[in-house]
């Protein structure tokens, strides 16, 4: 059953469900503000050491394309609790790792076990909401997601420095088992057993088929890859080009980084009011351009060095907050066209999220790591938004009946 936005959910389970969704942003930016001192105790250069941020994000994507039909299949609560557990033991092993390379692969792990969380999340909110409804409440999740970039670097920051990177990995382990026990408690079974999938799994699985037919459905699903993939950009380039390029300290970056966590959560507020009173895809229409302007002033700025510090900070806090309003909108248009496959469809959307921005973030680092070279791939992932957001306009897939 699916509800109006006029629906208010309860705080404690929008609580629940933001912190499922969040927990692969938190195991990303409590790791942060450690990536300098990772690459100097593991003798690794910068590409690499970024390389463990990319691992977390294919695998989520891996992850989620696993998740997402098991949870079409067996219901929403067992494989949320099994990749949890996984998130758990990896973060673990992370702990211990003697090298790059096998902090590398854990991360992978690490990024499968807590996709589950993500997947689950997106398929509760698609069990229970539709259209306005769930953009405003995925909406309220990026309220809660925000949270991470505002407290996981500082809380990051002073880990590392008190008892070593090591120890925000003992740390995101804590958060995983304190989350499995509240889960099974609190979240509820959205998806009866006479609503699940009843083929084979195989034919389960080959519901990605129908899926990937859908061409307006893929247009609306990569663009939150890009718009992740723009904000990824910034966080794995970040860390390099603010302390080492513009020589600021571990507490100003964070500082800085909770500042743009601060936009992003304006932003998703704002989104809440906005789909109240327009359609998604009108919040779209000018939000995604506008991002692409801001992207282009953003290059402009430090290519010529104009500015300075301000030169970056400005634009770029604008753009990801123009930002953060694609993602919940398209997300929540691209789910409301498959609904009888909620799960398999979040899967594939977070998958698209993970993989895209997997693949373009690394960018940053080839390019030089500099500020013109996330400025650059910034640019790239807004641009190629908007000209899917166009096409997507004129296209027209099979939809679910």
């Amino acid at each position: 059953m699916t509800f109006p936005a006029s629906a208010r959910p309860r705080a404690s389970f929008v609580l629940l469900l933001g912190a499922m969704a969040a927990l692969p942003a938190v195991t990303t930016d409590l790791y942060l503000p450690s990536l300098p001192v990772v690459a100097e105790d593991l003798s690794s250069g910068p590409a690499l050491v970024q390389a463990t941020i990319t691992g977390v994000l294919i695998g989520g994507a891996i992850g989620q394309l696993l998740i997402g039909p098991l949870s079409d299949r067996y219901g929403r609560r067992r494989p949320v609790m099994i990749g949890v557990s996984l998130h758990v033991v990896a973060s673990v092993l992370c702990a211990l790792t003697p090298g790059i390379w096998p902090l590398i692969v854990l991360r992978v792990i690490q990024g499968i076990g807590n996709a589950a969380a993500t997947v689950t999340a997106m398929a509760v909110i698609r069990d229970r909401y539709s259209g306005a409804g769930a953009s405003v409440l995925m909406s309220r999740l990026m309220l809660v997601i925000g949270v991470a970039p505002l407290l996981a670097p500082t809380v990051g920051g002073l880990i590392a420095g008190w008892w070593g990177w090591r120890a925000t990995f003992v740390v995101l382990a804590l958060v995983g088992l304190v989350l499995i026990p509240v889960m099974a408690r609190f979240l509820p079974e959205t998806l009866p057993p006479a609503a699940r999938r009843r083929e084979p799994l195989g034919a389960t699985f080959a519901g990605y088929g129908q899926l990937l037919r859908d061409g307006h459905f893929m247009a609306l699903a990569v663009l939150p890859g890009l718009g992740l993939a723009a904000l990824m950009s910034y966080v794995a380039g970040s860390p390099f080009v603010l302390q080492e390029g513009y020589g600021l300290s571990e507490t100003e970056f964070a500082l800085l980084f909770a500042l743009n966590g601060a936009g992003l959560v304006l932003g998703s507020q704002l989104n809440a009011s906005l789909v109240k009173r327009f359609e998604p895809t009108a919040v779209l229409g000018v939000a995604i351009p506008l991002a692409a302007t801001l992207g282009v002033v953003l290059l402009a700025l430090v290519a010529t060095g104009t500015g300075g510090l301000l030169g970056l900070i400005v634009p770029l806090w604008l753009l990801l907050s123009v930002n953060s309003l694609v993602l919940p909108n398209a997300t929540a248009l691209a789910l409301t066209l498959h609904g009888e496959r909620a799960g398999t469809a979040a899967a594939l959307i977070g998958a698209l999220q993970a993989g895209v921005a997997g693949v373009v973030s690394p960018v940053v680092g080839l390019l030089g790591g500099d500020d013109v070279a996330m400025a650059t791939v910034i640019l790239g992932a807004v641009s190629a938004s908007l000209v899917i957001f166009l096409a997507a306009g004129r296209t027209r897939g099979p939809r679910a009946a």
